[in-house]
C-alpha cells in the first residue's frame, strides 16, 4: 500500500514506461524521447534518482501518468546520482533535446555512439519525424490514385527481450 504522493519507485518498470509513454501519446518527440530512455536502459536509474513525477489523474483506464524530469538531468549526471557511459550520457541527452529542446551538439552524440546506439538514435529521430505514419499514395493502373500504403518507419525500434 502507498501512503502519501505517489512515486515513481512505487512502479514496476513497466508501469512506469506505460504511465510515461500515456504521459507522451500524440507528441512524436516526446514519444521517441520515452522510447529512447526505456530501449537504452536509462527508466531503473532515473526512477531510483527520482527523477520521474508521477500524476495519478491518468487517462479512461485510470492509469497513473508520468513525466522526466528533463531540467534535472544535468544536475544528477554532474553529482553521480546517475551514470553511464558516454554513450548512454549521449542517448539521454539526446532524449532530453528531443523531449524539451535541450540543445544537443550533433557532432559530438554521433561520434560516441555504438552501432546499436545509433539504431536507437537513428529510430527515435524516424520517430520524433512521425516516419512510422506516413503513407505512399498507391495509383492504379490509369494513375488514378487508389488507395494508401503504409511505409512504416525508416529505422524501427529494435525487438526487446
Amino acid at each position: 500500500m502507498v501512503l502519501g504522493e505517489p512515486q515513481a519507485v512505487d512502479l514496476d518498470l513497466v508501469d512506469l514506461e506505460n504511465a510515461l509513454l500515456r504521459a507522451a501519446v500524440g507528441d512524436y518527440a516526446l514519444e521517441a524521447a520515452v522510447l529512447l530512455l526505456v530501449n537504452s536502459g536509462w527508466l531503473p536509474q532515473l526512477q531510483r534518482a527520482a527523477l520521474i513525477a508521477i500524476a495519478l489523474d491518468g487517462d479512461a483506464d485510470g492509469g497513473p501518468w508520468a513525466a522526466v524530469q528533463w531540467a534535472d538531468l544535468d544536475g544528477a549526471l554532474r553529482t553521480g546520482a546517475i551514470t553511464g557511459t558516454g554513450g548512454r550520457r549521449r542517448l539521454l541527452r539526446a532524449a532530453a533535446g528531443l523531449a524539451d529542446g535541450q540543445l544537443v551538439d550533433l557532432a559530438d552524440l554521433t561520434a560516441g555512439v555504438d552501432r546499436p546506439e545509433l539504431t536507437l538514435l537513428l529510430a527515435a529521430v524516424a520517430h520524433a519525424a512521425g516516419s512510422h505514419e506516413q503513407a505512399d499514395v498507391v495509383r492504379g493502373e490509369d494513375g488514378v490514385p487508389a488507395g494508401s500504403r503504409a511505409l512504416g518507419p525508416v529505422v524501427g525500434w529494435p525487438v526487446r527481450d
